[in-house]
């Protein structure tokens, strides 16, 4: 974390620690150096596991797994800043290191049993396990009452039905993280998990989307899934638990916004300066000046906003801020590539110019993670309800 100093007018401090710095410039040297000239490749849907075993290597993909299982046991913070500097470069691949570092995994080490973290997550880290979490359902998203995939219990068994889709890294993944409805009890609270290995009887990946990040998407099936009773490894009240943890992938998910946002602007300008028209470069316009003025603004503003958010995790971050973060990354993220387009001309259009593809991995952030809609929604009702910050008038008084 950010060093936490005492007194009012220093309760936050972003300066990063040499510790911090080191782990930054390991990884962005990574992504400039090998990740960009790569990016085009997983563009089809291919998975970059190529990127990922440079990962593993780094130990980035064991950034949240507690340190007995051979992770590095980071906090928020940290992991946000790892996929900030990949996001720069490549979407797909900061997608990919997500899936390791965001709710899936901390579902494991904080409710599977000994026998399946001590198996999982040391594979995790070397990157031998790829996770996925399995939410989405054909005809429900963010009404999560509304699950139909039902666990089961008939004695020390479970036994899993149900369709979930757009599932990311379903072709890949070792494990699935599955939340569903359990002994069919209606409602939120009816809502638990259960932990599926790839190669179960009844597991079946049924269909694939191609995003236009890159990226796909699958669709999941379970039929009749025959499992023992301690891959149940949330068994009540898993609403209320999936959405603390999703407070964390509320600061993780808009992190990767920033990244493609910076990742845009930083190629904008290089591309202001060289392209010339009328004789002069295209930086030297004042329409074009007042456009990288106001991504420059945005990206600190939103920089801001989700460092702050990180900063308040213990373990988990504050729901009305990193809610508050998370849509102000993801709208800002669309504004700032949908400028670095439009000034780089034709180009921008192409798949030869990283903006373009910077554009479109920009759109996903508001509709993952917790729609911009449901969450100005909740942060309206916080808001009406009084129920702010406990650090000033709308958390403005740590400044």
């Amino acid at each position: 974390m950010p060093a936490r100093s005492s007194g009012a007018d220093a309760a936050m401090d972003f300066r990063l620690t040499d510790q911090q710095r080191q782990m930054v410039a390991s990884v962005r040297d990574l992504a400039q150096g090998r990740f960009r000239q790569r990016a085009l490749r997983w563009m089809d849907g291919t998975f970059p596991w190529e990127n990922i075993r440079d990962l593993a290597g780094l130990g980035v993909l064991g950034m949240t797994v507690p340190e007995e299982y051979g992770g590095l046991g980071l906090p928020v913070f940290e992991t946000a800043l790892v996929l900030e500097e990949i996001a720069k470069v490549c979407y797909p691949t900061a997608m990919a290191v997500l899936g390791e570092a965001g709710v899936q995994t901390r579902v494991i080490a904080a409710y599977a049993p000994e026998s399946i973290r001590s198996r999982i997550l040391p594979a995790v880290c070397t990157g031998d396990c790829i996770l996925s979490i399995c939410m989405t359902e054909p005809h429900a998203g963010t009404d999560v009452a509304a699950y139909r995939t039902n666990a089961c219990i008939a004695g020390d068994r479970v036994v899993v039905n149900g369709t979930k889709t757009l599932i990311s890294r379903a072709e890949e993944a070792g494990m699935f993280v599955v939340f569903t409805r359990i002994d069919g009890r209606p409602g939120r609270e009816g809502i638990g998990c259960v932990l599926i290995e790839r190669g179960t009887p009844g597991l079946e990946v049924t269909g694939t989307y191609h995003t236009m990040g890159g990226e796909n998407l699958h669709e999941v099936q379970f039929n009749d899934v025959d499992l023992p009773l301690e891959n149940l490894v949330i068994r009540e009240d898993g609403f209320r638990r999936l959405l603390t943890a999703f407070n964390t992938q509320r600061c993780l998910n808009p992190a990767i916004s920033l990244g493609l946002a910076e990742g845009a602007f930083d190629e904008t300008v290089k591309y202001v300066r060289d392209r010339t028209v009328f004789g002069k470069p295209i930086g030297d316009f004042q329409g074009a000046r007042w456009k990288l003025a106001d991504m420059y603004k945005d990206i600190e503003a939103a920089r801001g906003l989700l460092y702050r958010a990180c900063w308040t995790a213990d373990p988990f971050p504050d729901p009305f801020l990193s809610a508050t973060a998370k849509v102000f990354c993801n709208e800002m993220a669309i504004r700032v590539t949908n400028e670095a387009v439009q000034l780089h001309g034709g180009f921008g259009f192409t798949d030869e110019y990283p903006v373009s593809r910077l554009y479109r991995g920009a759109r996903y952030g508001s509709l993952g993670g917790g729609a911009s809609e449901t969450l100005r929604d909740l942060i309206g009702k916080r808001i009406m309800g009084g129920d702010l910050p406990a650090d000033g008038i709308f958390g403005m008084g740590g400044f």
